[in-house]
């Protein structure tokens, strides 16, 4: 018993430290790793955006776009790039629930008339090779100037006008649906997005 006792002692004294060496570590690394994520957004934002005077990461509205599965709201943040007082472009991420191997996170810029100014993936898990190939240029260079009254919003196998991939068509119809649904989005709430 006693015995027991001196190593439960021991235990608890061991796994208290590794905690408080834990919660050292995260409070010295949870700046670092919010700069470091506000710089990958701040690309992803420039990427994207029109030239802009502001930093449109600090010019931002947020809206409730859907629901999650536990009906909680889901939040999509609009930037907002402005050129003076005038705003010169609007950016906001995109998911696209249905690619080949998961969701994929992309950022979408466009004017504010609603054309595509550019987009970047952010983030996928697709076939490298096949699906990845989404985040070469020549790919995310066919959106700029496309937006809902100029465009047939499919790839080219479905008879739209946005080049699927050879053997990974999945990926790119699915990343074209959710830009496509993020237009929507935009033009349904335009003031709120703009004027707000």
């Amino acid at each position: 018993m006693k015995e027991l006792s001196r190593l439960a002692l021991v235990l608890t004294v061991i796994t208290a430290g590794a905690a408080l060496l834990l919660a050292m570590v995260e409070s010295v690394t949870r700046e670092p790793i919010a700069q470091q994520r506000r710089l990958v957004t701040l690309n992803a934002l420039k990427s994207v955006l029109p030239p802009a005077d502001n930093s449109p990461d600090q010019d931002t509205v947020s809206l409730a776009t859907g629901k999650d599965k536990n009906g909680e709201d889901v939040e999509t943040v609009f930037y907002r790039g402005r050129k003076g007082q005038d705003i010169s472009g609007i950016a906001f991420k995109v998911v696209a629930p249905d690619g080949y191997s998961g969701n994929i996170y992309i950022m979408v810029g466009i004017d504010p008339e609603g054309h595509v100014s550019g987009i970047e993936v952010l983030q996928h898990a697709e076939t490298p090779g096949l699906g990845a190939k989404v985040e070469e240029a020549w790919w995310k260079d066919q959106f700029k100037g496309k937006g809902l009254d100029n465009a047939d919003w499919r790839v080219k196998k479905d008879g739209g006008e946005f080049d699927q991939i050879t053997a990974a068509t999945i990926t790119p119809r699915a990343i074209v649906g959710a830009v496509r649904k993020g237009l929507e989005f935009f033009k349904a709430h335009k003031d709120e997005i703009v004027g707000g």
